[in-house]
């Protein structure tokens, strides 16, 4: 009997955690869909990303964690790139993304003419204001602000030199109070409600650079939102003595805006948060994960490390100190617990458009979802 128990015990955990990679699949294919168009600031990627979490948030049983709506507005400044995209160099046309980006501060412009080499890397054109740059990788970005040039960013292996001639048709458009949400729900605890733990990620991306040119964000960080909607689901069906408390923030690429605002414009009263663990760049694993502000909360570090060695879930935990490299930093400033973890290992696409579904492996979506788990029961004192 106790044979059969223990067979039966080891099947159900085997099939939720096929069941639990599937739905987080199936949610990091979802938001990098050309649909959501990147999660960004054209064809309202972003707007659409945030409704269709929020909805989610409510189909799990969460509640707003301000009573009335899930959303949490703010603004801020954004330059876009929503219409023409166009570049030929050396009569070659180039493709948008592959071949090149446009850097994000650059202004629109239109024309035609001859380059001339300034160095081993840039060629210019004076008249037009434009730079050409060879770049061993495209890396893009965000920008709150517009400067008088425009910088074409080319991948080397794409064109031959010298450049001489080229021809150009970029539109962009500066917004100057683009509309934004944080997307915020709690689970209500039991026993002590006032005492919240908080999972959090940022479901922005960098959006699309002309009108069919767009940037997945798979990885970055669809992985991270799919394993906090995970996390969602399980702790609506089993709540604990503590509040949890989710937040998806906006406004992350272009600066930790969304965490920065709700930093300034709390909905619970930052003393009333136990710890805090976001989680950005979940998608893949293979040697394990980095936690920031490891060094600053050593006793929780040695908790999770311990966990990790006793349950023989992740490759290594590996140590590193402050950062303001995601959304966890402003809440470390005011004094909140935090940690921010990413995985190591598998793909290299970052900030491109190479960062898609069919390559990110969510080898360690389980073992990540365990190791918070466990975490936060030791949090809890359970």
């Amino acid at each position: 009997m106790k044979k059969t128990l223990s067979a039966l015990a080891i099947l159900i955990t085997i099939t939720a955690q096929a069941q639990s990679l599937s739905f987080g699949k199936k949610m990091v294919d979802t938001l990098a869909s050309s649909y959501f168009w990147g999660r960004g600031y054209t064809n309202e990627g972003m707007k659409k990303a945030g409704d269709f979490l929020a909805a989610q948030f409510q189909s799990y049983g969460l509640s707003p964690m301000n009573g009335k709506s899930f959303m949490q507005e703010f603004t801020h400044s954004v330059n876009t790139f929503p219409g023409k995209m166009e570049v030929t160099v050396n009569g070659k046309e180039l493709v948008p993304g592959k071949n090149y980006i446009i850097s994000p501060e650059s202004k629109g412009v239109k024309g035609e003419g001859n380059l001339m080499q300034a160095d081993s890397v840039q060629f210019v054109n004076q008249k037009d204001k434009l730079i050409f740059i060879l770049e061993n990788k495209l890396t893009w970005s965000v920008s709150q602000e517009e400067v008088g040039f425009t910088l074409v960013q080319l991948d080397k292996k794409s064109v031959s030199l010298p450049l001489s001639s080229y021809k150009v048709n970029i539109e962009n458009k500066l917004e100057k109070k683009f509309k934004a949400n944080n997307i915020c729900a709690i689970v209500k605890g039991t026993a002590k409600p006032d005492s919240i733990i908080f999972i959090t990620a940022h479901y922005d991306h960098l959006g699309g650079m002309g009108s069919n040119t767009f940037f997945p964000g798979a990885n970055d960080n669809a992985s991270g939102v799919s394993l906090l909607m995970n996390l969602a689901q399980y702790y609506a069906k089993n709540p604990q003595r503590y509040s949890i408390g989710f937040i998806l923030f906006a406004g992350e690429e272009a600066g930790l805006l969304g965490s920065k605002y709700f930093t300034q414009n709390p909905l619970v009263p930052l003393k009333n948060i136990r710890f805090l663990i976001n989680t950005d760049l979940a998608g893949t694993g293979e040697e394990g994960i980095t936690v920031v502000n490891a060094t600053e909360f050593t006793k929780e570090f040695e908790w999770m490390k311990k966990i990790n060695d006793e349950q023989k879930l992740l490759a290594a935990v590996n140590i590193r100190g402050k950062a303001a490299n995601s959304d966890h930093y402003f809440f470390t400033e005011k004094g909140v617990p935090a940690f921010f973890f990413y995985t190591l290992g598998g793909i290299k696409a970052y900030h491109d458009v190479f960062d898609k579904p069919e390559t990110l492996p969510l080898n360690e979506h389980e073992d990540l979802f365990k190791l918070i788990i466990a975490f936060n029961n030791k949090l809890m004192g359970n």
